[in-house]
């Protein structure tokens, strides 16, 4: 990426380091390597620094990758579970592609106002933390105000915290490059003392690498730098220590800060620095691409069997759809049932395990075109907490009827309207832990999205009734908010389809819920049962190594490129709507610049990190659409001027033709009137 800092490269990808579930796990810190691979690099050597003996008392200090197990870290006292996520939260495991696995404590979990905590199981599978994770920890003399004259990066002025001063710094530990990224300061809250610092990388990280963070120079409200605690000052001043915890990381932070030296920063400075470890891909997707190849041959090239329950041949009364149909459709199961607190069922492979199959609706709309002309397919991803019943907006019907596709959708399991009261009440009761059921869902969801797809491509498409109205030659993928962030997931898994248009998405969750005026609701829970809205943000961190392996966070570095067996390479059309208050675009820009897709310049903004063209643009592009709102907060909530532009792209006869054309082309074209999609009178602003 234009702008980061590739620095000399030192020590490993943190993948390799040893360990055990005893007090204290060591390795040798290595000579640096670089691998694109997931396998962690192997311990070959050690180095150390020396130092002055007589100034500490405690001889040279060595350098090697050597974790201590803990529960709550002294290094950082006013809050238990900071700073997070971090290395002395795992374990060494040979088994796992990271090296690692997470191994969290039941203390680390935050307790609700009635003392119940979630229990640690569903996080402690995983071989890592989330490449998309909100890097945490906690500064009780830190303010909005003393942020600000801190001079932090935010979210609009990411390259800040690539510069030499940066009081932040986010070091790939294997290739010395800085990570781009802004702060958060907890903005949800009332509480000064009380508010989570957050490190927000801007592009998502490299999986089951290691990452160091180092903060320096921030300030108190009275402009005096904040002092370290007193655990980090003796591991950074190498003066003596009572508490274990701290004694054994000597050699780590030794390892630690000889990266950070590399890296031109003064030990001196160092307010705060410590490392972690990121999941690796095959934690997040094995389980989800068995099941595709599974499920897919199981099913056979004919496609799935499905029983027609319905048709309404009058439904739309101003003649644009022929007819909607309702089906259901009969997908290989992996749950133990298939309503809401079902969990996936495993084989002795530890992959997902069929459980007999399942019938799932499918609802069709047939556009009156289609008496003329077969259609194609176009798969709708519905949205938040939604159901396969909103391809009957209004909206679409001219466009499909125009254009002609036959648009149809499935409720996305896990996270359709049925799931809302279960969500709710797990945040609520100390049971976050079922969060993993909400996740299990999904990869069922997902699934019955993919066969719906082979569906309509084959045993609809051969319906002896309504098969000579589609044209199966190409299917396309429409998602509109939730279901234009699960898109990239959809998309990379996809192996029937070539091209898909992701309307108002954004990755990953943990920066969308926070920013979003669809999560008020549940925030309202969280206080109720949550006081302390530390405990807010960490489960939001939670819950996002959770999502991983089936949201976009997991998913992203298998789209464009990278691709899993047996499938191509994907376009796709990334559209977001300036001002959004649902899904904030420094989401979209996170989920853009991952991909590496060029901005189609409409003549709204430039976009750091993505290079802008005129187009047209073949392949892949982010495209922006303004409606007149001001700035998006900088902080974590929500825009919330004006009227919410959120679907307003979609009604658009501009944006209509533009994804007419990439679908049918891959040409990703500027349709706006003199080049310039700017619509603020859709934002009404007063």
């Amino acid at each position: 990426m234009s702008g980061v800092l590739a620095l000399a490269a030192c020590g490993d990808d943190g993948g390799g380091g040893s360990g055990s579930d005893t007090e204290t796990s060591t390795t040798a810190a290595t000579s640096s390597t670089s691998s694109t691979t997931d396998s962690p690099t192997t311990s070959t050597g050690s180095s150390s620094g020396a130092v002055d003996e007589s100034s500490t008392g405690l001889g040279p200090e060595e350098a090697r990758e050597e974790w201590p197990l803990l529960g709550c870290d002294p290094l950082v006292p006013s809050y238990c579970t900071a700073p997070f996520p971090s290395n002395v939260f795992t374990v060494e495991d040979e088994s796992t592609a990271s090296g690692r696995r997470v191994e969290m404590a039941q203390e680390l979990i935050p307790a609700d106002a009635g003392g119940n905590a979630a229990l640690p199981e569903p996080w402690n599978e995983l071989d890592g933390f989330s490449p998309g994770i909100a890097i945490s920890t906690h500064f009780p003399a830190l303010t909005p105000a003393s942020l600000e004259a801190s001079n932090v990066a935010n979210a609009i002025t990411v390259p800040r915290s690539l510069e030499d001063d940066s009081p932040t710094v986010l070091l790939n530990a294997a290739t010395g490059e800085r990570v781009p990224h802004w702060v958060d300061l907890d903005a949800t809250g009332t509480d000064d003392a009380a508010r989570m610092f957050m490190i927000r990388p801007a592009v998502r990280l490299d999986d089951a690498t290691r990452y160091i963070v180092v903060i320096r120079d921030l300030l108190d409200d009275a402009g005096a730098p904040i002092p370290a605690t007193e655990g980090f000052a003796a591991l950074r001043d190498r003066t003596p220590s009572d508490d274990e915890a701290i004694n054994g990381r000597r050699a780590l932070y030794g390892d630690i800060f000889m990266h950070t030296t590399e890296a031109g920063i003064d030990r001196d400075t160092v307010q705060l620095a410590w490392d972690f470890t990121t999941s690796s891909s095959q934690n997040n997707t094995d389980w989800m691409v068995h099941m595709r190849d599974e499920a897919l041959d199981l099913i056979g090239t004919d496609g799935p069997s499905y029983t027609i329950t319905s048709v309404d041949d009058d439904w739309d009364n101003e003649g644009r759809i022929l007819h909607r149909i309702f089906l259901e459709m009969e997908v290989p199961m992996y749950l133990d049932q298939a309503a809401p607190l079902s969990t996936l069922q495993f084989g002795d492979d530890g992959m997902p395990e069929p459980n007999g199959t399942a019938m799932f609706e499918v609802e069709i709309l047939i556009p009156a075109s289609a008496a003329d002309t077969p259609v194609r397919p176009l798969q709708y991803g519905h949205g938040l907490l939604g159901a396969k019943e909103q391809i009957e907006s209004g909206h679409f019907r001219p466009f499909i009827d125009d254009y002609g596709y036959a648009l149809f959708g499935v409720d996305f399991i896990g996270f359709a309207s049925d799931d809302e009261l279960l969500i709710g009440a797990m945040l609520g009761n100390g049971s976050f832990h079922n969060f993993k059921q909400v996740i299990d869902r999904q990869h069922q969801g997902m699934l019955n999205s993919l066969v719906a797809m082979r569906l309509m491509l084959t045993s609809f498409a051969n319906d002896p009734t309504y098969g000579a109205l589609i044209d199966p030659s190409e299917g396309y993928y429409l998602g509109i908010s939730q279901g234009g962030i699960y898109g990239p997931t959809y998309m990379a898994l996809s192996t029937d389809i070539q091209r898909g248009t992701f309307g108002v998405p954004g990755m990953p969750y943990n920066v969308l819920l926070s920013r979003s005026v669809d999560f008020d609701v549940f925030f309202d829970i969280l206080r109720a049962s949550f006081p302390d809205s530390r405990d807010h943000m960490l489960m939001l961190n939670l819950a996002q190594m959770l999502w991983d392996r089936i949201e976009p966070t997991g998913y992203t570095p298998h789209l464009l490129g990278n691709t899993f067996p047996g499938t191509e390479p994907k376009d796709v059309l990334i559209r977001a709507a300036v001002g959004d208050h649902q899904v904030t675009t420094y989401g979209a820009h996170i989920m853009a610049r991952s991909l590496g897709i060029p901005h189609l310049d409409t003549g709204v903004r430039e976009v750091w990190g993505l290079d802008a063209e005129a187009g047209p643009v073949q392949g892949s592009a982010y495209v922006e659409y303004g409606f007149g709102l001001p700035p998006d907060p900088v902080e974590n909530t929500p825009q919330r001027a004006c009227d919410d532009p959120h679907g307003d792209i979609r009604s658009l006869d501009e944006a209509r033709a533009q994804m007419d054309t990439f679908f049918r082309t891959g040409s990703i074209e500027n349709t706006c009137t003199g080049g310039v999609c700017e619509f603020p009178e859709l934002g009404r602003c007063k």
